[in-house]
């Protein structure tokens, strides 16, 4: 069974809200339009997206503190801080790959948004599923969260041998097998995924641009839900900080955009912290470490590798 500290109104009233901000996207801010961001636009809702992350979790620790007591909402509070921070920081390994694809394809800045709109689109309907298979799992089988850390460990370690790897993704077994099957066309057409010519329909390389976010959003989830178990196992607490990370992952990705090349060692940073992670799962039984020395260990790696960056190429600016 699985142990939540939401009651059932608050799962309606979050996806209410987070469907309530695509919509805001989408009707009133020109998300299913062609529009370039610019750097200012991008800052803005960045900033927007962190305040209401932060503004949630005030609202579930005062919630919490009236209901369950102080102590409960402090740990939720904290649990959510921690996840976040999480996955906000393992997000940015999802611009760096965001970059490389739309760069292969040679995608225009005023075309990308409607495809990472439906990135985002698909990821909400993916993490819900992995999220509560996953709670699932590890509130059944304790023992599952050994099998995660052991993941995270490896999956780090990958990151930092394969740090200044790129892959080559003409070979991706998924793109080849959909241009086997299905007529592409070789420029992009504007914003559209196909269009009709001569009475049959054919698709744009956005459609494989799309494909391959998709791919690179499960592949990520893969890595970034195993580890915000290392803090919570709470379904709601999980689902929250994730979402809260996805939806401000475009505004992330376009403040990014034109400097990602500054923050090169930052991928060093994301490594150590998924190794941390996964140490913190293995040795959960033989040593507890407190969700609040786990958030300062975890933000001191990332900011070290940012200012580490930043100073390592500032003569290249």
């Amino acid at each position: 069974m699985l142990h939540s500290v939401a009651q059932p109104w608050m799962w309606g009233v979050f996806i209410a809200f987070v469907l309530g901000m695509l919509a805001l996207d989408v009707f009133a801010l020109g998300g299913s339009r062609s529009h370039k961001v610019s750097i200012k636009e991008a800052a803005i809702w960045s900033l927007v997206w962190v305040s209401l992350a932060l503004l949630f979790d005030l609202g579930l620790w005062m919630y919490l503190s009236d209901t369950v007591g102080r102590t409960i909402a402090d740990a939720k509070a904290m649990e959510f801080l921690a996840g976040y921070v999480i996955e906000k920081s393992l997000s940015v390994d999802n611009v760096f790959v965001f970059l490389m694809i739309f760069g292969h394809f040679s995608v225009p800045l005023q075309y990308q948004r409607k495809v990472l709109l439906y990135g985002v689109l698909g990821a909400i309907i993916l993490r819900i599923a992995m999220i509560l298979a996953g709670t699932w799992v590890v509130t059944q089988f304790a023992w599952v969260l050994y099998l995660f850390g052991i993941f995270l460990l490896i999956t780090g370690f990958r990151m930092l041998v394969a740090v200044d790897k790129e892959p080559n993704l003409d070979a991706n077994p998924i793109l080849r097998f959909a241009k086997k099957w299905l007529p592409f066309s070789k420029e992009l057409h504007g914003e559209k995924f196909s269009f009709i010519e001569q009475g049959k329909r054919v698709y744009t390389p956005l459609l494989l641009v799309l494909i391959l976010i998709e791919i690179s959003d499960v592949i990520f989830a893969v890595d970034s839900i195993p580890a915000i178990f290392a803090v919570t196992t709470d379904p709601f607490i999980v689902f929250t900080s994730n979402i809260f990370a996805i939806m401000g992952l475009r505004a992330l990705y376009f403040l990014l955009a034109d400097m990602a090349n500054r923050f090169h060692l930052l991928k060093f940073g994301l490594a150590f912290v998924l190794m941390f992670v996964g140490i913190k799962m293995l040795i959960v039984k033989w040593m507890h470490i407190p969700t609040a020395i786990s958030l300062t260990v975890i933000a001191s790696i990332l900011i070290s590798s940012i200012v580490a960056s930043l100073i390592a190429t500032r003569k290249k600016k």
